[in-house]
């Protein structure tokens, strides 16, 4: 490690070899920041990665696991000005090779989803759609398999009908009657996009359900499964919940056998952590992601995506304000992901400088807390992020 000693003007000059070790531009721009009385340099790099579109606030189910119990927020879909101003900021990330439609709303209930897909596929993306499935015609599957679209998610939260049901009011057999159909549309096509995936959001009253999660993304040949457990918003889920403080066995699941073709391959699943850990990764920050809502504005994640209440692991209600750190109506999605809060947010993140408030001993009598904040760190906290624990899970 170099010394390094301001010259006559204060300033310092990094070494040709520390350059050239980190690939860093002598020409480049940073943000000037420090912490705990360190100096830090945020690069400001256009080196988004993953893009998610929240399409619309609007779903046609209302799921007892749903945040809707807990939001007052509009049900309302974007616009198409600011889907174009999305697409116009694309091009200025050059590693940005993935978009992902899926959130709190139901993509599919947009009247304008099928021009969106294909807009976006024009822009050589690998498109993921999360859906419940209920509106997956014949119609639509061709146009899915017809745009290129990568991976379908498909949420289902039970296995058997009366579990299904009573978890989405709504009734099993036509989700799986549609998924069934778009696996047809595949074969008469000669297509093996796009790929089936299955998130499973487990509760107490469906648990004894994941021992069959296997043969059933067997038998819908679903290549990927995602087991999230629920972030609770009323007191009724916070019931439901399995996690909790102390260390848990995980889920039993096991391998299954995926059909493609003349090939078998296996299928993933990817399992949720059960209890509270030392562990912090955010998948959104670490995979260097952006969130657009439905009205423009920029978000890091899912978390602060929405205003909304929900109860943390060890039962405290949460006020959770919406944070956003731009509009893609004002301005350039790249000057917002570079933008000096937006830049120093990320590396918040990445170090997670945020105090441990779930094992904190005046945890019962903080405040702070209570309104998504800390005694030290950024604000908002994301120190009883569930997400960032692995214990929820998205695709």
């Amino acid at each position: 490690m170099p010394k390094l000693t301001p010259d006559e003007h204060g300033q310092f000059k990094l070494p040709p070899d520390f350059l050239n070790r980190r690939r860093l531009d002598p020409s480049a721009e940073y943000w000037l920041d420090e912490r705990d009385g360190d100096l830090i340099l945020h690069p400001r790099r256009p080196d988004a990665r993953k893009l998610y579109i929240e399409v619309t606030t609007a779903c046609n189910l209302n799921c007892v696991t749903c945040i809707r119990h807990s939001w007052v927020d509009p049900a309302a879909h974007m616009r198409r000005e600011t889907f174009e101003n999305i697409l116009k900021g694309i091009p200025a990330f050059p590693a940005l090779d993935q978009v992902i439609l899926t959130s709190f709303g139901e993509p599919l209930v947009h009247p304008g989803i099928l021009e969106m897909l294909e807009k976006l596929k024009a822009m050589n993306l690998a498109i993921t759609l999360g859906t419940n499935g209920f509106l997956l015609t014949e119609k639509m599957a061709r146009e899915l398999v017809r745009i290129g679209v990568n991976q379908v998610v498909f949420s289902i939260d039970g296995i058997q009908p009366e579990t299904y049901a009573g978890v989405r009011g709504a009734q099993l057999a036509d989700v799986l009657a549609n998924i069934e159909r778009l696996n047809q549309v595949k074969r008469q096509a000669g297509a093996v996009s796009p790929t089936i995936g299955i998130e499973f959001v487990a509760i107490q009253s469906n648990q004894a359900e994941l021992e069959g999660l296997a043969e059933l993304a067997t038998r819908l040949g679903a290549a990927k499964t995602v087991v999230s457990n629920v972030l609770p918003y009323t007191r009724e889920m916070n019931e439901e919940k399995l996690y909790g403080y102390e260390p848990a066995p995980p889920f039993k699941t096991i391998g299954y056998p995926v059909r493609s073709d003349a090939w078998v391959r296996w299928g993933v699943t990817e399992l949720p952590r059960m209890h509270w850990g030392a562990e912090q990764h955010c998948k959104f920050v670490n995979d260097y992601s952006i969130v657009v809502g439905w009205d423009g504005g920029v978000t890091a994640c899912y978390a602060l995506s929405h205003s909304y209440k929900y109860f943390t692991v060890d039962g405290v209600e949460k006020q959770v304000n919406r944070h956003t750190f731009g509009n893609v109506n004002q301005a350039p999605l790249a000057e917002i992901w570079m933008s000096e809060e937006f830049s120093r947010y990320r590396s918040e993140v990445r170090a997670f400088h945020f105090p441990s408030c779930a094992d904190c001993d005046l945890r019962e009598t903080c405040d702070l807390r209570q309104n998504n904040e800390a005694c030290w760190g950024y604000n908002p906290s994301c120190a009883d992020c569930l997400w960032a624990q692995d214990i929820v899970k998205c695709p």
